[in-house]
């Protein structure tokens, strides 16, 4: 469309353009023909994968031919147990992977639902019921209170007509709609009010209008092309595991060569090195690897429902704990998405706090800290009369669910909840709803006043007038009550509720709301005033201007969509935890700040931009800002998705909630996107990894916490099976080097693998964090699963318990190494001690400093399995029947003397360094810091 954008144009010259009438609408055959030229009015789904090529995509990980390969060597050495293991491991996997993508893809599916399954339509002078999808540009669309806006609109006549946008703009107010032309050329879609948009819903009043565009042209078509086109990112496990596996299967080959290698060049039986060669593969590669990662997300994922945050994809779990931005949306997320009144002014200069919380009734009235007996105040009494009479809303009480009652049918109700059951609801507009709950608190509720006023003619709001007023008879009188924007309705007062005395509006007293109703708005208060006057007998009261005509003004209310009360200090914690937090909002610019500054979002030196600024910024220009930026307010999808994107070049982890449509394709762009569980849409729960099943971003926290502790847990088993069958490795590459027998048989290498690296690494991946995990900066997401010391710490443990091992093999072999008794005795002695190194070994993985650092029985799963692999080992040591399977013998006291000598001495002696050298441990700062990063973001204002 050239020229004027649609919102800019009158009805005549949009009729023009879209070649319609615009009071007998469209015929039949040209619907038609357009129907047939623009396409069905449906949002299309991009041909996806089919799902056996979903399922077959599972298996081409790098680890899991890794894991193919040690099948292979497993069936080749007769371990067919071992062999089907991992067959089972690989297929588990595959299914899982397989079910989490095949999810994923519903996301379109769920936006097609928005969309109305019939509308309303003029076709050829006469109203008719149609598809939705049937509709084309030019068609002439009636929609009314509870409808689904079909199509993108430009409405032509519009009577008391809001339409809920929230789901599209995140604007927390139904929009009053309009039919005349709005000058403005950039506009945000939540301030075209005279336009309509395909799946919002129509919450009050009828109106007309003219479809400008249809299907994926539409506000929502666009939405769904983003999610189609939006690549959801690689998870940092997923990289570093790949990486892993990388570096394993090198490694392990590589030495597993040269091990067979020098035994051969000294004289080692070539078929003997062989099989040693390949058990030694099995035991370096960690094939159990991927199943105790699976183990270790799942079951911190029973930990997080617990802690009210469901995961849908699980590899994304430990993206939460190296999240550096959250990326949060206002109404819904960090407030509650309930008008609350909290101030009011009356005359006399009077204000008056409102404390109490949503929609429940709940509440007490302060005035300079004192609470006060609103029945005993006249002129309270008489605004909340003003507000309750002057109103369409409904205020209902309703069950929240079957839970409560099912508690109660088991006689398990504890103290409370009986109220519990239920919730308050409103039904209607939620400003006037607000007011509703107002009048309650005071001691009128609408129900009593219904017994007492009769309605006789409203005035309906009108955006030029922006009032309204209700007409009601009363005891043989009659009362005008009237609501509205404070500076306009106080031109139609001449007089005004000062005190107890009703007295003339002068220009002073005016003056003085005007100021008032400023300093309500300075606070992001959405304000409304109140007045009223009694109605002669012989008055008509027609219209709205003989009607609304020298008013009694009484006050003004300001209310507000209020912060949810975990949220401060969820906010707090993130940033202990060294986590920016950024609102993005479609809401004002005014509001948007206030709600910010008041859950401590917006540090010193924090700024807040808007959507037309960003319009002006290109990319680079974003980048440049990104970092300094704590609120984004008055925003479209296109706008979020690109602060996403602007985030993750600056070198963060963006994790980005959010409840509505608008949401979607920044929730699935994020580097994990979280949904709310209660208020979301299912089109954003379905593109989200994680989803709040409170929709308490206090849950957020939680659900960092358990991602950290997730990924710490991960590296303490990779540290602890690495260093294990570096261990075992070594043993084998120094004995063959220094020309010894050797030290381990291969059932021995085999056995030590069972024995080892089973219950305990899985143990350990359910340990307990650290207690100062939610003091440490976030890790990079590029950072290797190595880093922090972690491959020396392998390193340097592997190679003590292989000289350990090797140690404790000489010292018993002697001069016997021609003795058949005395070989089988110091390789029972060599694979008792590398087994006991191992277990003790486990201990000293569950800190990053040292066992000493850590209680000993605090980690009971621990323990026990050491106890469940010890009594394994000493099975093939005294069990008669194992000992000529597993080359063993029985060992004396003296031999265990030694052992465990050996065994201690690599994490003792490592454990002892660790004190002496940091008797005051440093602590990593909360301060980010972007080093090593492949970027360098600005500072975050503090």
């Amino acid at each position: 469309m050239e020229g004027k954008t649609w919102h800019q144009i009158d009805v005549t010259e949009l009729a023009s353009r879209l070649g319609t009438d615009p009071k007998n609408g469209l015929s039949a055959e040209e619907a038609a023909q357009r129907l047939q030229r623009h396409g069905a009015n449906e949002l299309q789904e991009r041909k996806g994968e089919s799902p056996l090529k979903l399922l077959l995509n599972q298996f081409k990980d790098f680890m899991v031919l890794v894991l193919v390969g040690a099948t292979v060597i497993s069936g080749l050495l007769g371990e067919m147990l071992d062999a089907l293991t991992i067959i089972a491991i690989i297929l588990i996997n595959g299914i899982l992977g397989f079910f989490q993508e095949f999810r994923a893809e519903r996301s379109l599916r769920a936006l097609k639902e928005l969309s109305a399954p019939s509308a309303k339509v003029v076709r050829d002078g006469t109203l008719l019921t149609v598809p939705a999808n049937s509709l084309v540009p030019g068609d002439l669309v009636h929609v009314e209170s509870g409808d689904r806006v079909p199509a993108d609109l430009r409405f032509i006549e519009c009577s008391q007509c809001s339409v809920d946008e929230a789901a599209l703009t995140g604007e927390s107010v139904p929009v009053v709609k309009s039919f005349q032309p709005i000058a403005a050329e950039e506009l945000p879609l939540g301030d075209r009010k005279n336009c309509g948009y395909l799946g919002t819903m129509v919450t009050r009043g009828t109106a007309k209008g003219i479809v400008t565009v249809t299907g994926m042209s539409t506000e929502m078509g666009k939405i769904a092309d983003l999610i189609q086109q939006t690549e959801e990112a690689e998870t940092p496990l997923q990289r570093r595991l790949e990486q892993l596996g990388k570096i394993l299967i090198v490694v392990a080959l590589l030495l597993t060569v040269l091990v067979v290698a020098a035994g051969v060049l000294h004289g080692q039986p070539l078929y003997e090195m062989f099989l040693a060669g390949v058990s030694l593969a099995v035991a370096a590669i960690p094939e159990g690897l991927p199943a105790i990662v699976t183990i270790a997300l799942a079951l911190g994922v029973q930990r997080m429902i617990k802690r009210r945050a469901i995961v849908r994809k699980l590899p994304s779990v430990e993206t939460l704990g190296c999240a550096s931005v959250i990326c949060s949306d206002k109404t819904g997320t960090l407030t509650q998405n309930k008008m609350t009144v909290t101030r009011l002014w009356v005359g006399g200069d009077r204000r008056i706090d409102v404390t109490g919380e949503g929609y429940g009734p709940a509440g007490l009235l302060q005035e300079a800290g004192k609470t006060i007996d609103p029945k005993g105040d006249a002129v309270l009494r008489r605004l909340t009369q003003v507000a309750a009479l002057c109103n369409n809303a409904e205020l209902a009480r309703e069950e929240r669910s079957e839970e409560p009652k099912r508690r109660k049918a088991a006689g398990k109700a504890g103290e409370g909840e009986a109220d519990e059951q239920y919730e308050w609801k409103v039904k209607g507009d939620p400003t006037e709803g607000a007011l509703l709950v107002l009048a309650t608190k005071t001691g009128l509720p609408r129900t009593s006043l219904d017994k007492l006023y009769d309605r006789a003619k409203e005035f309906p709001f009108d955006s030029e007038r922006k009032r309204m007023s209700v007409l009601v008879d009363h005891q043989g009188g009659r009362l005008l009550c009237s609501k509205g924007a404070p500076d306009l309705l106080v031109e139609r007062c001449g007089y005004v509720l000062w005190g107890d005395h009703v007295v003339p509006f002068t220009g002073t007293l005016r003056q003085k709301v005007l100021q008032a109703n400023e300093a309500m708005a300075k606070d992001a208060l959405r304000v409304l005033g109140f007045a009223y006057r009694d109605v002669k007998p012989h008055e008509t009261c027609e219209t709205e201007e003989t009607a609304e005509n020298g008013l009694i003004f009484v006050g003004l209310a300001g209310m507000i969509d209020p912060p949810r009360k975990e949220v401060e200090e969820a906010i707090v914690k993130c940033r202990q935890a060294g986590i920016k937090t950024v609102m993005i909002t479609g809401d004002h610019g005014t509001t948007a700040e206030a709600i910010a500054r008041s859950i401590g979002i917006i540090p010193r030196g924090g700024r807040v931009i808007s959507g037309a600024e960003l319009n002006q910024m290109n990319d680079a220009d974003l980048d440049k800002v990104a970092d300094e930026v704590n609120v984004y307010a008055r925003v479209s999808p296109e706008h979020k998705l690109r602060i996403v994107q602007a985030l993750q070049r600056r070198g963060h982890v963006v994790a980005m909630t959010g409840d509505g449509v608008n949401d979607a394709p920044a929730v699935k762009a994020a580097d994990i996107g979280i949904s709310m569980g209660i208020t979301g849409t299912d089109v954003t729960k379905e593109a989200s990894a994680l989803v709040l099943a409170d929709d308490n971003f206090a849950s957020i926290v939680a659900a960092v916490e358990e991602g950290r502790g997730i990924y710490e847990n991960i590296r303490k088993f990779i540290r602890y099976l690495l260093a294990s069958n570096v261990g075992e490795i070594m043993t084998m590459f120094l004995a063959m080097m220094m020309g010894l027998p050797l030290p381990l048989v291969p059932i021995q290498i085999l056995w030590v693998n069972l024995v080892t690296d089973g219950l305990p690494a899985m143990a350990l991946g359910v340990d307990q964090a650290e207690s100062d995990l939610m003091r440490q900066k976030p890790r990079s997401a590029k950072e290797n699963i190595f880093a922090r010391r972690l491959g020396w710490k392998i390193i340097s443990r592997g190679i003590l318990i292989g000289v350990c091992t090797l140690a404790a093999f000489m010292l018993t072999l002697g001069s016997g190494a021609s003795d058949a008794a005395a070989l089988t005795h110091a390789q029972t002695v060599a694979f008792a001690t590398l087994v006991m190194a191992q277990l003790i070994h486990v201990f000293d993985c569950r800190s990053s400093r040292s066992i000493f650092h850590r209680r000993f029985f605090e980690n009971k799963f621990l323990v026990l399995a050491v106890l469940s692999s010890l009594l394994l080992m000493l099975a093939v040591l005294y069990l008669e029947p194992l000992q000529p399977v597993f080359k063993t013998v029985p060992l004396s006291l003296r031999d265990w003397a030694l052992v465990l000598v050996a065994a201690g001495i690599p994490t003792f002696l490592m454990g002892i360094g660790s004190v002496l050298g940091t008797s005051k441990p440093k602590r990593r700062s909360n301060r980010i810091d972007y080093r090593g990063t492949g970027t360098q973001p600005r500072p975050f204002a503090r």
